[in-house]
C-alpha cells in the first residue's frame, strides 16, 4: 500500500464500511436526499471505475468532470482514482471559447458533465480531437451515456491494478486573470500537502496503514459541509480530508444560504467551510433576518480558503454565532495548505498568517530567503506539484530545485517578521503601482468592506496620466443602506491606510463579479472602472 489516495480511501472503508459517509441534498428545501455508507460510496465508485475502463478509457489518461456539486462528482473522481485515470476539474461557468481551451489543454478523452450543460458541451466538441467518451448526468438530452446506465454497467467490485503514489491529480486553477492552468500533482504530495496527511491540525500518519488505525481507534460525530463548488479544488479536497478522517460529508447542489443554514441545523454539521465574504455575508443576513433562531450550536469551524473572511464580516458573524472558531486559511492549487491567519489579522496590521515549516518568503530571482521586514514572494517546500500540464515555460517561472528539494514560487507579495509571521500583501500580478507606490488590492478591500454601507468590493487599477495609474473601488451596496460618496469611502478609509493607498475612483455597482467559488475577478473589476472613467 502506497500514499494513494484511491488506497487509502479503500482502507477507511474496510474498517468502518457501515459508517455513513455522503449526504447529498439534491434540491435543498424540498427533502429529496441520497445517503451512502462507506461500503455504498465505495461500490458506486467502482462501478463508475470499471465501466470508464470498460468503454476504452486507459490508466493515465484524463477524464473531466464538467459537473455541478453532487455524488456523482465524487463518486466519479474516486472511480477515476480506483482505475488510475486522472480526474481534472473544468469550471462550469466556461463558455464555450473557454471550454475548448481546457478540454484542448488537458488533453481529455472523457468526459463527465451535467445535463445543463449539454449545449456548451455540444457546440465546443467539434473544435476537440480527443475526447472519445461521453457521460452525462441528469435528465435532458441525448449526448452522451446517461450516467446511471454507466453505473448499472460497471462492477461493483474492486479488481483494479495495483495503484502508485505516482498517480497524478490535475487541478486547473486560474481563469479570471488569464487562461486557465492544470497543476499536476503526484497524489503523495497531493496527500501531504493538500489534506494534511491524514490530521491537518496533529501530526501526519507515518505510514498508509496507519490512515486506517487511526480511524479504527477514533470514533464518528464530525460532519464536514464543504459548500463551495466541487470543481473548486478546495472543496474536493476538505471532502477527502473528511473520508481519511472516516466522517460524514454533507453536500449541496448549489450554494443557497438559507438551505446552508437549515442543513447545519438538520445534519449538525461541526466543519463549513465558505470562500470569504463572499459566502460568509449572505450566511450572516439570513441569520439575522429569516432564518434568525437557527440552531447553529453542533458548528465548531468555519474555514475560508480562497479569499479572506474580513474583519468586519467576522465581528458580525460572531455575534450571531459566537462559539465558532473562523479560520482564515492560506494555500493554492500550487501549493496546497501554508498556513492560517492570526487573530490580529485585519486592515491595521494586514492578512498575517502563520505558516508551515515548508513555507518561506523568497527573493523571486535569487530563491533566497529574504530578511525581516524585506518584500519577498511566499514559496514552498517538500510536497509540491510537479508543474503545469503542458506549459513548460510557466512551470519553468513558478517551480524550481534549491539544496536538493522541490519548490514552488507563489504570486503572492510578503514580509516576514522576527517571529516568522508572514504578512501576505496580494498577488504580484494584482499590485497598483501609483505615483511609484505599490498598492495592494486586498489591504483596501479590507477597509472598504469595514464601511458601514459597503456589502462587498474589489479594488483595481486604472491608468492615470500623472500617477500612472489610480486605485479605483468597485463596490456593492449594502440593501437598503444610502450611497456612500467618493468623499465619503475617501475620509472613511484615512484612518486605516496611507494617503497612497485611498481610492481615487468610486464605482457604485448592483453586484460584485466573483467566481462560483467566491474568488476575486480583477479583471472584470478593472473594466467596470476603466469604462467609468473614460
Amino acid at each position: 500500500m502506497e500514499y494513494n489516495l484511491a488506497d487509502l480511501f479503500e482502507s477507511v472503508v474496510d474498517v468502518v464500511p457501515d459508517r455513513e459517509a455522503l449526504v447529498y441534498l439534491d434540491h435543498p428545501g424540498t427533502g429529496a436526499e441520497r445517503r451512502l455508507t462507506y461500503a455504498e460510496l465505495d461500490a458506486a465508485a467502482n462501478r463508475i471505475g470499471h465501466h470508464l475502463l470498460d468503454s476504452g478509457v486507459r490508466p493515465g489518461e484524463h477524464l473531466g468532470l464538467h459537473l455541478y456539486n453532487g455524488v456523482e462528482y465524487l463518486q466519479t473522481v474516486l472511480g477515476c482514482l480506483k482505475a488510475r485515470i486522472v480526474p481534472v476539474n473544468v469550471n462550469y461557468r466556461y463558455v464555450e471559447e473557454e471550454l475548448v481551451h481546457l478540454y484542448r489543454d488537458a488533453d481529455l478523452v472523457a468526459l463527465v458533465f451535467d445535463a445543463e450543460f449539454t449545449d456548451r458541451v455540444a457546440a465546443a466538441l467539434p473544435r476537440v480531437q480527443k475526447v472519445r467518451h461521453l457521460v452525462r448526468v441528469g435528465a435532458g438530452g441525448s449526448l452522451g451515456v446517461p450516467f446511471a446506465r454507466a453505473e448499472a454497467a460497471g462492477s461493483p467490485e474492486r479488481g483494479f491494478p495495483d495503484r502508485s503514489g505516482d498517480d497524478q491529480f490535475i487541478i486547473y486553477t486560474g481563469g479570471t486573470t488569464g487562461m486557465p492552468k492544470g497543476v499536476m500533482w503526484r497524489q503523495e504530495d497531493l496527500f501531504f500537502s493538500g489534506l494534511g496527511g491524514g490530521a491537518p491540525t496533529g501530526e501526519p500518519v507515518k505510514k498508509p496503514q496507519e490512515l486506517a488505525e487511526r480511524v479504527a481507534a477514533g470514533g464518528s460525530g464530525i460532519t464536514f459541509f464543504p459548500t463551495p463548488p466541487l470543481m473548486h479544488g478546495t472543496s474536493t479536497l476538505t471532502a477527502f480530508i473528511g473520508f481519511d478522517f472516516g466522517q460524514r460529508v454533507v453536500l449541496h447542489r448549489k450554494f443557497v444560504p438559507e438551505e446552508v443554514l437549515r442543513t447545519i441545523e438538520k445534519e449538525r454539521v461541526t466543519s463549513m467551510s465558505v470562500v470569504g465574504d463572499a459566502m460568509l455575508r449572505p450566511l450572516i443576513d439570513a441569520l439575522a433576518g429569516p432564518l434568525k433562531g437557527t440552531d447553529c450550536s453542533s458548528l465548531f469551524s468555519v474555514s475560508s480558503s480562497g479569499a479572506i473572511m474580513s474583519e468586519t464580516v467576522r465581528r458580525q458573524f460572531l455575534a450571531l454565532v459566537p462559539h465558532v472558531m473562523l479560520l482564515n486559511n492560506f494555500g493554492s492549487s500550487e501549493s496546497g495548505f501554508n498556513g492560517t491567519a492570526t487573530d490580529d489579522s485585519g486592515p491595521e496590521r494586514g492578512f498575517r498568517i502563520r505558516v508551515n515549516p515548508r513555507t518561506r518568503v523568497v527573493d523571486p530571482a535569487t530563491h533566497e530567503t529574504v530578511a525581516v521586514g524585506e518584500v519577498g514572494r511566499i514559496a514552498q517546500c517538500g510536497h509540491v506539484p510537479l508543474g503545469y500540464y503542458n506549459d513548460p515555460a510557466k512551470t519553468a517561472e513558478t517551480f524550481f530545485e534549491k539544496d536538493g528539494e522541490r519548490w514552488v514560487l507563489l504570486g503572492d507579495m510578503a514580509t516576514v517578521d522576527e517571529e516568522g509571521v508572514v504578512t501576505v500583501l496580494g498577488r504580484g500580478s494584482q499590485c497598483i503601482n501609483t505615483g511609484g507606490e505599490k498598492v495592494y488590492p486586498e489591504e483596501v478591500e479590507q477597509a472598504l468592506k469595514s464601511h458601514p454601507d459597503v456589502y462587498d468590493a474589489l479594488v483595481a487599477g486604472v491608468p492615470d496620466a500623472k500617477w500612472g495609474n489610480h486605485v479605483a473601488a468597485v463596490v456593492q451596496v449594502r440593501e437598503g443602506a444610502r450611497r456612500p460618496t467618493l468623499a465619503d469611502i475617501q475620509t472613511h478609509c484615512r484612518d486605516r491606510l496611507a494617503g497612497y493607498k485611498i481610492p481615487r475612483q468610486l464605482v457604485i455597482t448592483d453586484s460584485i463579479r466573483r467566481s462560483p467559488s467566491g474568488k476575486a475577478d480583477y479583471r472584470w473589476a478593472r473594466d467596470v472602472a476603466v469604462a467609468a472613467d473614460g
